[in-house]
């Protein structure tokens, strides 16, 4: 692996010799002959290794300069791998050094096969390291996670569309737009996308973008370096650095600062970005998903949105349509947040009576399947009926819904896609009695499934 190294010595001789070895092994050589220009160099740049010297004055030999600076380094950057170097070696100098956070020590003159031998070993342990750390953080953001695919319902046609869509752009790394109304499960979606894509055995990473702070944008969204302002006590790993080789979620993407928008354009154009306080560029190998329920262009022109980031991150727009326009996922859904709210709270097996099943496909939900998903939790724990009845899902009654004869895009549902949808919600509501669903529409069973069959076929 090739990497950036520092060299601190007082001896240009060897500087050099060292130089040209890390050039020949692959990897690039910055040096400095004091402590002082060493410091200097670390807050400037960015280095993966560093290698000093333990003596820097002709008349001493005690190692107290390189102890001093060892001491220093490990203060400001805890996790940069130092390899201490001098031509006075003694085990209670090595012992020093090793108390002090060196992670390897050296005697003058080397041996070049073994020490890039200890120089790539340290490397691969600090990467490894840094990977852990990662994962940590991933772990964390990771927490508050649902278990996707027991919410995932699909039977009515607008939701099947969207899936074949989200299926048909996952083995790309094309940027995505996932746009609907609160409570419509935009982030489950863009979930669901990256699970379907290359990407999928790393964690997706989410920000949540109305969350971040103007003045905090770079540190959370790019990570700083120890030192980069009053309050940078610690190294902080940005959400693009931890999305490597990912998917990064912006949700709610409408609510980035208006400040910070062309700071984020940048890096989606150029998939490159430095940390604060840092000036290596970092590349960012991510799979970028947003999701928001306003509307951009009314944004744009409001002069809250810019309009070259709109056009950066809608390169595939896809709307997720409203419960109200789900009508075949109404039934089973309320079914599977009534089974998750009996195993959370322990409770009898219950289902819901006819009554409210016809409540629940008349109203509005406003709310969509959040609101959906409190409803058939509350009607759980204040129910006290062997049933879900209506009055224990407490809806109001002045937000009804009937089936829609428009799509989200306002174009009309043709007359097949109607009555598939009719036939499936009766049967739904039956609990798939296909004798009691066709008499209920007036049909025999048999013209029922045929018709049934029939939809299921265009």
């Amino acid at each position: 692996m090739s990497a950036s190294i520092l060299i601190a010595d007082d001896d240009e001789g060897i500087l050099h010799a060292l130089s040209l070895m890390l050039l020949e092994a692959g990897h690039v050589a910055t040096t400095v002959l004091t402590p002082a220009d060493t410091l200097i160099q670390l807050r400037q740049c960015e280095f993966d290794l560093v290698i000093i010297d333990l003596n820097f004055s002709l008349d001493t030999t005690s190692g107290a300069e390189g102890l001093s600076l060892l001491k220093s380094i490990k203060q400001l950057y805890e996790h940069l791998p130092v390899l201490v170097m001098t031509g006075w070696g003694s085990v209670e100098i090595a012992v020093q050094a090793m108390q002090n956070g060196a992670n390897d020590f050296i005697k003058k003159p080397w041996e070049n096969e073994r020490l890039l031998s200890i120089i790539t070993n340290q490397l691969t342990l600090a990467n490894t390291t840094l990977n852990a750390r990662k994962l940590r953080e991933c772990n964390a953001l990771l927490n508050q996670q649902i278990d996707d695919n027991d919410l995932m319902v699909s039977d009515s046609p607008a939701i099947q569309h969207v899936l074949n869509t989200l299926n048909r752009v996952a083995l790309s790394d094309i940027d995505v737009l996932i746009t609907g109304e609160n409570g419509t499960g935009k982030s489950m979606f863009a979930r669901y996308l990256h699970a379907q894509s290359s990407r999928k055995t790393l964690p997706m990473i989410s920000v949540n973008m109305g969350a971040v702070a103007d003045n905090l944008f770079e540190s959370e969204m790019f990570g700083h370096v120890k030192g980069a302002f009053t309050d940078a006590k610690n190294h902080r790993i940005g959400r693009f650095e931890l999305a490597e080789k990912s998917s990064l979620f912006l949700d709610e993407v409408a609510n980035t600062p208006l400040s910070q928008q062309g700071k984020l354009l940048r890096v989606l154009e150029e998939r490159q970005f430095e940390k604060v306080g840092a000036s290596k560029t970092q590349h960012a190998d991510i799979r970028l998903i947003c999701a928001t329920n306003a509307d951009l262009k009314q944004a744009v022109s409001d002069g809250a949105f810019r309009q070259d980031l709109l056009y950066r991150i809608n390169t595939i727009e896809v709307c997720i349509p409203p419960l109200r326009e789900r009508q075949l996922d109404i039934i089973p859904l309320a079914r599977k947040f009534l089974h998750k709210a009996i195993e959370k709270y322990k409770g009898p097996a219950v289902e819901l009576d006819n009554k409210a099943k016809q409540a629940l496909l008349e109203y509005g939900w406003p709310g969509n399947v959040r609101e959906l998903s409190h409803v058939m939790e509350r009607a759980h724990i204040l129910g006290q009926q062997p049933t879900v009845t209506v009055a224990d899902l407490n809806l109001p009654t002045h937000s009804l819904t009937i089936t829609p004869i428009q799509n989200s895009d306002d174009t009309l549902r043709p007359l097949e896609e109607l009555e598939h949808e009719i036939l499936k919600t009766r049967l739904a509501y039956f609990d798939g009695d296909a004798v009691a669903a066709a008499t209920s529409l007036g049909l025999s069973r048999s013209t029922f499934y045929r018709r049934l069959s029939k939809a299921n076929n265009d």
